[in-house]
């Protein structure tokens, strides 16, 4: 495997660490960390008192982008969706979903999966269908490997790239390899049609698929992000940032694309570690800033943020050029003082804008 590093090489931060469990934890990183605030949030997942919100996905609605969809896992109970204000509209109670991510089919259907973690050493997949007023129809399961292959923790889906295929999906085991499975059958009867493994070190989670480059960045959570070239028959994967409390502090958890031109843009990283956001430019992944989503307009700011999620291009006049969605491991207590956890919205330029610190 390349060792590729582009961002913080130079630095090395010293390391504390933690005298009870011998458990590394990293200072804050040194780097300029800008700020922005967010301009909605979801209600709480109905989990309380526990880690129960992860990631999210966004459907644009291009009849209406004002009515896009918001989806979220309670990783803990099912998939909600949301309006774009955060309040409800459907829930799926459909068991212990990890990551979410969805794909429009030809024809105008949108296909949602899930990670399923039901069965910890067999991974699989929990398929949707979106309807455009946002309400859930539940699917089947799908395993995508045999017992021992390990639990179905994070996961990212990108277009098919050949007849007769609906969609690819990737499974991020929490034991290690990657598992890509093309989807073919139909939105309502999905069938798995092949399979491939992508080899990762240790533990890790958050995934993206950039369809422009068909590249997949997956983040290896103490260590940093890999790429893998999938035009390839056999991808090996490229450390192309390294998690060394720099730019990004571990643990690394969600990944999303914000899309410019044919290739450009930036990869943006959950730097749970000090609760910030890195985001490096594409297609090279130098270093291209950080910020934290902080307290303001009535909404506080996100912590420890596992799953995130960009999307570009207008959704009305609440997020007129791209939507950025960050799930909050840390919402406060609700009026009956039970710990929540839910998902920030914040308006995709301002992001930008803190990134690059206008």
């Amino acid at each position: 495997m390349s060792n590729t590093i582009r961002a913080g090489a130079a630095i090395a931060p010293a390391i504390l660490l933690a005298a009870c469990a011998g458990e590394t934890v990293w200072p804050p990183s040194p780097w300029p960390t800008g700020s922005v605030t967010a301009a909605a949030e979801t209600v709480p997942v109905g989990t309380a008192n526990a880690d129960a919100a992860d990631d999210p996905a966004i459907w644009r609605n291009p009849a209406d982008p004002a009515k896009s969809v918001l989806l979220g896992t309670d990783k803990k109970a099912g998939l909600y969706s949301y309006r774009l204000d955060g309040t409800v509209i459907d829930f799926v109670p459909a068991g212990l979903l990890n990551n979410v991510d969805l794909v429009s089919l030809a024809g105008g259907t949108v296909l949602v999966a899930a990670s399923d973690r039901t069965d910890a050493a067999t991974p699989a997949i929990a398929f949707f269908t979106l309807a455009s007023d946002g309400q859930l129809t539940q699917g089947p399961r799908l395993e995508v490997g045999s017992g021992g292959s390990g639990e179905a923790y994070g996961f990212c889906m990108a277009e098919a790239d050949a007849a007769g295929q609906l969609a690819r999906a990737y499974v991020v085991t929490k034991q290690g390899p990657v598992i890509e499975a093309v989807i073919g059958g139909t939105a309502q009867a999905p069938t798995i049609l092949s399979t491939r493994r992508f080899a990762i070190p240790s533990q890790s989670e958050g995934c993206v698929v950039d369809g422009r480059t068909d590249m997949l960045y997956v983040g290896e959570e103490t260590v940093g992000i890999h790429r893998f070239d999938l035009s390839q028959a056999s991808p090996a994967g490229e450390l192309v940032s390294r998690a060394d409390g720099t730019a990004l502090v571990p643990d690394v958890e969600g990944l999303a694309i914000a899309p410019v031109g044919s290739d450009g843009g930036y990869l943006i990283a959950s730097s749970q570690g000090d609760n910030a956001y890195a985001a490096f430019a594409l297609p090279t992944m130098a270093y291209a800033g950080r910020v934290r989503i902080v307290d303001g307009g009535g909404i506080d700011g996100t912590v420890e943020t596992d799953g995130i999620e960009f999307a570009a291009g207008s959704f009305g006049p609440g997020f007129p050029d791209g939507i950025f969605v960050a799930q909050d491991g840390d919402n406060g207590p609700d009026a009956d003082g039970n710990a929540t956890q839910n998902f920030k919205l914040v308006r995709g330029d301002a992001l930008l804008a803190a990134l690059r610190g206008e």
